[in-house]
C-alpha cells in the first residue's frame, strides 16, 4: 500500500512491543492501543483509576494530533477494563474529552492488560 505511513511521537509511549504508535493510510488513522504510561519516563501514571484514564485520553490526544488530526476526528474507541465496575468513571472522564457527536464505541472487561494496567483504548480516526 503506498499511502499507509507510520506516525511517531515523543509525546505519547514509545511502542513496549513490535508496533507503531498508529498507522495512516489515506484518510483513516489506526491508533495502537494505549496504556496509563507517561511519555517521558515510561512508567504508569501515579494515581487511581481516574488519573490512569486520563492518562489514556492524553495519550490518544498526543497521537492524534501527531497525525494531523484531534480527539473529535475519532470515529471508534475501544476502550479494555480489567475491572467493569470503573465503566461510569470512564463515561464520566469521556465526557470532559469529547462532546457529541461521541465515537462509536466498545467497552470490553478483560483478565489483564500490558504491565498490570487497569485501561487500554485504541482508536480509529477519519482526518477530513
Amino acid at each position: 500500500m503506498t499511502n499507509k505511513s507510520v506516525i511517531q511521537t515523543e509525546n505519547a509511549p514509545q511502542a513496549i512491543g513490535t508496533y507503531s504508535q498508529a498507522v495512516k493510510a489515506g484518510d483513516t488513522v489506526y491508533l495502537s492501543g494505549q496504556i496509563p504510561l507517561v511519555p517521558e519516563t515510561m512508567e504508569v501514571v501515579p494515581g487511581d483509576f481516574s488519573a490512569k484514564t486520563r492518562q489514556v485520553f492524553d495519550n490518544l490526544k498526543a497521537v492524534c494530533e501527531a497525525a494531523g488530526g484531534e480527539l473529535k476526528d475519532i470515529v471508534k474507541l475501544n476502550i479494555y477494563m480489567t475491572d467493569l465496575a470503573n465503566f461510569a468513571t470512564v463515561n464520566e472522564i469521556m465526557a470532559t474529552y469529547f462532546q457529541e457527536p461521541y465515537p462509536a464505541r466498545a467497552a470490553v472487561g478483560v483478565a489483564a492488560l500490558p504491565k498490570g494496567v487497569p485501561i487500554e483504548m485504541e482508536a480509529v480516526m477519519v482526518l477530513s
